[in-house]
């Protein structure tokens, strides 16, 4: 028998994202930090970083990509385009807290996830009315917001279906959420929009491939205790090759 795998926090630009979250809006339940990482655009040779992104799963999500993935390197699960295709629709609660950098209005910001999600909709061929409406829904939800650094944008996907935003002032994590959209294609697009082949975030995707990578080696399928994750207080700096700025 071996013991529990631990989960550590991270530290992305200088906001924290702790190892565990329980019962965020939309879940009963405990989620552990995958991975965290940086996002942001180059703007006249100049990287911009807008958001610090924290993908969190649930305990159920380790012995499920055991199964396929247990044993890989993180750089074979970081170029492994079907990998993260098993996060994004795998059968286990996710949570992303998306924590702003730079500030963006609310319209600034479902816009460009709005696009993101329909350029992968229309890529699968899956795109449809229902898929539209989901759309318009997400950006009336955000319209009239607005998002200073140090604000925050939480998503809470359930395997159901159920797509829940929750809006935050900072990194804590409101009770009462803003709202909830019934569409698993749209949940799961603005996670394959984060951390998928074409992802805004290849920092948050390299992160959950490292940290997964150990993850899944240290998983015992052979005792129920090792679905449950232990966590660590140290914490760990995700450092970017690029220069501050923005």
């Amino acid at each position: 028998m071996t013991s529990p795998p631990s989960v550590t926090e991270v530290q992305v630009e200088g906001r924290v994202f702790p190892p565990t979250v329980k019962r965020p809006p939309g879940s009963n339940g405990s989620l552990f930090l995958g991975g965290a990482g940086v996002r942001g655009l180059e703007v006249e040779g100049k990287f911009i970083k807008y958001t610090a992104i924290g993908v969190y799963l649930e305990e159920t999500g380790i012995p499920f990509l055991a199964v396929k993935w247990k044993g890989k390197t993180a750089e074979e699960l970081m170029d492994s385009v079907e990998f993260f295709k098993d996060i994004v629709t795998g059968p286990f609660e996710k949570f992303t807290r998306v924590s702003f950098i730079t500030a963006l209005t609310g319209q600034q910001y479902s816009e460009k996830v709005a696009e993101n999600c329909i350029a992968h909709w229309k890529a699968d061929g899956i795109y449809t009315d229902k898929e539209g409406e989901a759309i318009q829904k997400l950006l009336d939800i955000f319209n009239n917001e607005s998002f200073p650094p140090g604000a925050s944008i939480l998503f809470t996907q359930s395997p159901l279906g159920s797509f829940t935003i929750t809006f935050s002032k900072d990194s804590s994590i409101p009770e009462v959420r803003n709202a909830v959209i019934e569409n698993k294609l749209l949940a799961e697009a603005v996670l394959e929009s984060i951390i998928g082949k074409n992802g805004v975030s290849p920092a948050a995707r390299k992160s959950l491939a490292v940290r997964l990578s150990d993850l899944l080696k240290e998983f015992d399928g052979s005792t129920a205790d090792n679905t449950k994750l232990k966590a660590e207080g140290e914490a760990t700096s995700v450092e970017t090759p690029f220069a501050k700025g923005g």
